[in-house]
């Protein structure tokens, strides 16, 4: 499995970077993915995630994640290539700061929510959510991370 992190100017930081690709592991190890899968993950701020979530999604304001399936054919070259995780670091910081709690568990708990979506899975309606919140969970307990599904 190959993880991919891109860290934008200001948001790097070897210790999150190395908390997420822990993280992504754990999400593809609990979504059942593929050996050859792999992904990208971007650590932006909250105008670059913004940004996406205008030209996507057509919501004009920050997100904490978001996530960009490859679709049905692999991009490129990569087999296996599952798609994109964009994360914004300040929404994280805020949210784990609200919370009282790690930054660096809410972004793990982000990647892999952005993870099992590249994977399938949605919580759009109640037997989707309980099936991507058990894969959630399993993939932070597997981090010894103490959040949990919202």
């Amino acid at each position: 499995m190959k993880v991919e992190i891109r860290m934008n100017r200001g948001f790097a930081d070897p210790a999150l970077r190395a908390a997420i690709r822990q993280a992504a592991r754990a999400a593809l190890a609990a979504g059942s993915a593929a050996g050859d899968s792999s992904l990208t993950i971007l650590v932006a701020g909250d105008e670059t995630i913004r940004s996406l979530n205008v030209r996507f999604l057509d919501t004009d304001a920050p997100t904490d994640v978001l996530a960009f399936p490859a679709g049905e054919e692999p991009a490129g070259d990569e087999e296996g290539y599952l798609g994109d995780v964009v994360i914004s670091l300040e929404t994280a910081r805020r949210q784990a700061e609200v919370g009282g709690h790690a930054p660096a568990h809410e972004v793990q708990l982000l990647t892999v929510h952005g993870v099992l979506h590249l994977l399938g899975h949605d919580h759009a309606g109640p037997a989707e959510k309980a099936a991507m919140w058990a894969a959630q969970t399993a993939a932070l307990a597997a981090l010894d991370n103490p959040l949990s599904p919202p």
